[in-house]
């Protein structure tokens, strides 16, 4: 299958390094389509200690790609901008509020949202990670569109109940939940079982 990923300009690049680590490493996964915003560059910059959009993808995954192909957020001609591309989905992680903004009104202004828009309009699976707190009523409404278009609102929220040693443990159990949510459980991800009573 191909997986559509998108990286906006919200806080939680290290989410979308995971995210694309574990697609490049699924069997699953024949090709994985990448796009990430100007506005995630300067935040991969911040928090990753990225410059430039110069083999980003190497960047990210410490590796050569071997299925992942990078498109600018302005290239509208892009295969992913067509319905008639096989694409199983796309993950939007993180997901800033202008980009839901955009998506939830069809605005389809960048290939990001025109990508997004596909997937609505095509009935497949779209998960928007959002990223920001507190919301605000806009951001809500935004929310509701999105999801009664047919977008999963699928917010970065952290779990404690796997009790996550490290910062790493908990983007690994997050990604996990969303790639388990898109189809694609990940060998060794948590799975609550309940303590036995003493």
């Amino acid at each position: 299958m191909n997986v559509t990923v998108a990286v906006t300009g919200a806080s939680g690049a290290i989410l979308a390094q995971r995210l694309l680590s574990a697609l490049e490493a699924d069997d699953r996964v024949s090709g994985v389509d990448f796009v990430a915003s100007e506005a995630a560059l300067r935040v991969m910059a911040e928090e990753l200690r990225f410059s430039g959009r110069n083999d980003l993808v190497e960047k990210l995954l410490r590796a050569t790609p071997k299925k992942t192909r990078t498109y600018a957020e302005q290239d509208i001609g892009a295969s992913i901008a067509s319905g008639s591309y096989p694409s199983a989905g796309m993950i939007v992680l993180p997901c800033s509020m202008g980009t839901l903004a955009g998506i939830a009104n069809g605005i389809a202004g960048n290939l990001i949202e025109r990508a997004a828009d596909v997937c609505l309009k095509e009935r497949r699976p779209l998960l928007l990670c959002v990223r920001e707190t507190p919301f605000n009523k806009i951001h809500l409404r935004n929310m509701q569109l999105a999801a009664d278009a047919g977008a999963t609102i699928f917010p970065v929220i952290p779990a404690f109940y796997n009790e996550p040693a490290t910062t790493a443990d908990m983007v690994r159990n997050f990604v996990d939940r969303v790639l388990a949510h898109f189809g694609l459980p990940q060998p060794g991800g948590f799975v609550w079982k309940p303590k036995p009573k003493e």
